[in-house]
């Protein structure tokens, strides 16, 4: 008999993984856990039946929401992480000498402790000595902020259940003030594809432009996620994300990557016409 994962992406559209075994299932006070393992995407994490990474194309989306602040921002010593309990974004930040202090913030302990069995791929750099793990709501941690943080990444989940706090104009103010004057926040932006996706990237885009100077949305494709086209929010006191690129400086860290250039770079903030007029119709 085969097994299948499947999520639903629209009422009328599932994506399918077929999988070899099932390695965790387990119920926080927060959410459902589960890791699957499959010969196509490796082991992957699913939250209350959505995908959250799979082995096979989690460096997509952990390189794009980190190295892009990062290629932009001259010095970044202190940073924010919230969310990102698998540890895909703490593994690319501690690949920086520079950054001195990396706080996480991530609500549900058992996905850390999941993810650090299951998922050495992304959570092997959690225990890197400037990493300081906190495990409370991202939301109420934010309001306590002040002048802070250089960089803050929300690598949240999906609009709704635990992670619905993190999409609403109060934490987006304070992850404004949070920042330093010349801070950036990066957060995933959900997709623009289908209906019900692209209302929510709406509501948060709307947010952060009245919360921020500097707004903009780039993209990557991630193919294990709605429709494959993903968005990602920049959001800046200070920097431009394409004028203030600082390409030769970040190349000549010499950080090997397999998704992120610096000519991606400012290719990704070149959005579709649809996207564009999306964005358009609530800025």
């Amino acid at each position: 008999m085969d097994l299948w994962f499947s999520e639903r992406h629209t009422p009328n559209v599932k994506f399918s993984i077929r999988v070899d075994r099932q390695l965790y299932c387990g119920q926080s006070e927060f959410q459902r856990i589960d890791v699957f393992e499959s010969k196509e995407f490796g082991r992957f994490l699913t939250l209350d039946g959505y995908m959250m990474l799979t082995e096979k194309d989690e460096f997509i989306y952990h390189e794009m929401i980190t190295h892009v602040p990062m290629a932009v921002h001259p010095t970044v010593r202190k940073v924010l992480v919230i969310g990102a309990g698998d540890g895909g974004v703490i593994r690319e930040l501690t690949r920086y000498p520079s950054i001195d202090h990396i706080d996480l913030v991530e609500i549900d302990p058992l996905v850390l402790e999941v993810c650090r069995k299951y998922l050495p791929q992304t959570s092997c750099r959690l225990d890197d000595e400037r990493v300081h793990i906190r495990f409370e709501d991202g939301l109420k941690y934010i309001r306590t902020r002040e002048n802070e943080y250089d960089l803050i990444i929300v690598d949240s989940t999906d609009p709704f259940g635990p992670g619905e706090g993190l999409f609403t104009k109060e934490f987006y103010g304070n992850c404004f003030k949070a920042l330093r004057d010349d801070g950036i926040m990066v957060n995933q932006h959900e997709s623009p594809f289908y209906e019900e996706d692209a209302a929510a990237m709406q509501r948060a885009h709307k947010r952060i432009v009245d919360s921020f100077p500097i707004s903009r949305v780039y993209q990557a494709h991630i193919p294990t996620y709605p429709s494959g086209h993903w968005l990602f929010g920049f959001a800046s006191k200070q920097y431009h994300p394409v004028h203030d690129l600082q390409a030769v400086t970040w190349n000549l860290l010499g950080l090997s990557t397999r998704y992120y250039t610096t000519r991606l770079h400012t290719g990704a903030f070149a959005l579709p016409a649809y996207v564009e007029e999306l964005l358009r119709d609530v800025e």
